[in-house]
């Protein structure tokens, strides 16, 4: 059979000749085809799995790289297949006499097309399958408008949920089917009041961390205060307005981070959650705290710069017996203030002992304290 003939008489092809198992295979494929192609076209009729599959061509042995026509084989060349024990697919390498089947350059598209399907439902299916396994949905940074269908189908299976740094806006009700969920990261994507289904999330009784930072949220909902099992929750970086009374029913929460909103005022009930380490209200509009902080017996650190606060809960260095990071840069607390404040002295020693290397305070040659704080020859 001459190649010229064979594909209706497309000269860009070739037909050769391949010997297997006492068969000879006729194959017709494109003249600048490489070894490769042709392993691929010879798979489904020999059933010997490509890398299972030797080539050779007046005997030297063919590398899968190499094109056919700088081999050279040319139309009509002969050439013989040798499979390799074990690398074969079904019911192992066809080896009875069957009739002689074309192969044409057609059947090399369809072949490579059909591959690449099957790659890509493999792809799909693994990725799913191992975020069953793991538990982990890891999907940062990958342009997505929207929660990929499948995640849902895992269920109960799912621990971590990481969606950040996307384009997505809405948090559908179906959030709430991942029962088990203990991290949900959201942050940096489109979501507004609107978009997020907070009756969804109030169903994740096991989640600890909440992550909602730079969004377009403008409140809080009273149902954040169902989700008792939160140890962190961060909502920086939005237009937050005011938080709910009910968030001092969160309290297992260690770490709260509401820098960069438009709080005017904290709640008193803020008070309630006893187990909060660190809280981070930097640049809002506050003016005061409530007298209730000083309940918060674990706190550590405070983050209160660039506010407008003039005074600080009495109680605070005195109840607050472990508080050792106290940033009031960018307010209007003087020094003076602090010191007349009971409980000064002890916290003085801690945050030195704790910073001694001038870490997250600035420490002046008198040894004064000057975390932001003016001195009265600096006020008006």
């Amino acid at each position: 059979m001459e190649g010229a003939k064979d594909a209706g008489g497309d000269r860009s092809a070739i037909t050769v000749q391949v010997k297997f198992s006492g068969r000879t295979l006729p194959v017709s494929l494109p003249m600048d085809a490489t070894v490769a192609d042709l392993k691929s076209l010879l798979q489904p009729v020999t059933n010997v799995l490509t890398r299972g599959q030797t080539l050779i061509c007046k005997g030297k042995v063919l590398a899968d790289k190499v094109s056919l026509k700088s081999v050279p084989v040319t139309n009509g060349s002969k050439v013989m297949l040798i499979a390799s024990q074990g690398l074969h697919q079904g019911d192992g390498p066809i080896t009875k006499d069957a009739a002689t089947q074309s192969i044409s350059p057609r059947k090399l598209l369809d072949t490579k097309q059909t591959q690449v399907s099957h790659t890509r439902t493999n792809v799909e299916k693994s990725r799913s399958e191992r975020w069953k396994l793991t538990g982990v949905v890891a999907l940062s940074e990958c342009h997505l408008e929207a929660m990929p269908e499948e995640v849902w189908s895992c269920g109960h299976s799912v621990r971590v949920l990481d969606v950040s740094n996307n384009l997505i806006r809405d948090v559908p009700t179906k959030v709430g089917d991942l029962k088990l969920l203990n991290k949900l990261l959201l942050n940096a994507n489109n979501i507004t009041d609107e978009s997020i289904s907070w009756e969804g999330l109030s169903s994740l009784k096991c989640l600890t961390i909440l992550s909602l930072s730079h969004n377009y949220l403008t409140t809080l909902p009273s149902a954040v205060g169902t989700l008792t099992s939160l140890c962190q929750l961060h909502i920086a970086n939005n237009k937050i307005t005011s938080l709910p009374d009910e968030l001092g029913l969160l309290n297992q929460l260690q770490i709260l981070k509401v820098a960069n909103n438009r709080l005017s005022s904290m709640p008193s009930s803020i008070g309630n959650c006893r187990a909060l380490v660190e809280i981070d209200l930097s640049c809002n509009l506050l003016v005061d705290l409530p007298e209730t902080v000083g309940n918060l017996q674990d706190l550590k650190a405070l983050i209160l710069r660039n506010n407008g606060l003039k005074s600080l809960p009495p109680t605070l260095f005195k109840m607050c017996y472990q508080l050792s990071t106290l940033d009031l840069h960018g307010t209007e607390i003087t020094n003076d203030f602090l010191r007349q404040i009971e409980g000064w002295e002890d916290f003085d020693e801690r945050r030195r002992s704790k910073h001694q290397k001038q870490l997250d305070f600035r420490v002046g040659s008198s040894g004064v304290f000057d975390e932001g704080a003016d001195d009265d020859r600096a006020l008006k």
